[in-house]
């Protein structure tokens, strides 16, 4: 075999061999990055997995006490209708608004204080009071503010319960007039108080 032909076999095995170099870089570079990838998402979903349960808990405590209000399976807000707790226009909580209150700020607030994770988990509750479209701006915040003033102030005023004391050192009272509501619409659901989680990592 002359000097010609062999080099040019030593050269293509050369070339053979380098692509197989970085054909294997390349599959082993493919494979960190998806084992990083994997590892990654495992840290998200054991980082949301408290918040995820502390929800979950709160809507079988809702459903298996027959608590009348909606619960957002993602965030944890529990929305309660204008009409159990006031009237339309009034922040004065109604009889039937404060016996609502009386059944289901107890099962909340132990679901929040059952573990120590639970309760290192939520930062804080805020209550926020909301209203319609109808009317002006202004009005519609102040409004919205005196029913969440209204609400936090009956259940430190005149409740008892075992986690009140709690409960308290987390509650916030925050007015959200008609930021939400749909402009123009008088759509009833947009009237409502709503008790949102605040969690020490965000969803």
């Amino acid at each position: 075999m002359n000097d010609f032909t062999r080099g040019t076999i030593e050269s293509e095995t050369t070339e053979d061999d380098d692509a197989s170099t970085y054909l294997s870089i390349g599959d082993l570079m493919s494979g960190l990055l998806m084992f990083f990838v994997l590892l990654f998402i495992t840290v998200i979903i054991q980082r949301d997995e408290p918040k995820r349960v502390v929800i979950g808990n709160v809507i079988g405590q809702m459903k298996s006490n027959n608590i009348d209000v909606k619960v957002n399976s993602e965030t944890g807000d529990v929305s309660i209708r204008e009409s159990i707790l006031f009237s339309q226009g009034s922040a004065e909580i109604k009889p039937e608004g404060k016996e609502f209150l009386r059944r289901f700020i107890p099962i909340y607030s132990d679901v929040i204080f059952s573990k120590p994770e639970f309760e290192k988990e939520v930062s804080r509750v805020v209550i926020e009071g909301h209203t319609s479209s109808q009317g002006d701006y202004k009005t519609n915040l102040e409004l919205s503010l005196q029913r969440s003033a209204s609400v936090t102030k009956y259940i430190f005023d005149e409740m008892n319960f075992p986690t009140k004391t709690h409960l308290s050192k987390k509650i916030l009272a925050a007015g959200r007039g008609e930021i939400e509501a749909e402009q123009g619409f008088d759509n009833p659901s947009d009237r409502k108080v709503l008790f949102r989680f605040q969690f020490r990592t965000p969803l």
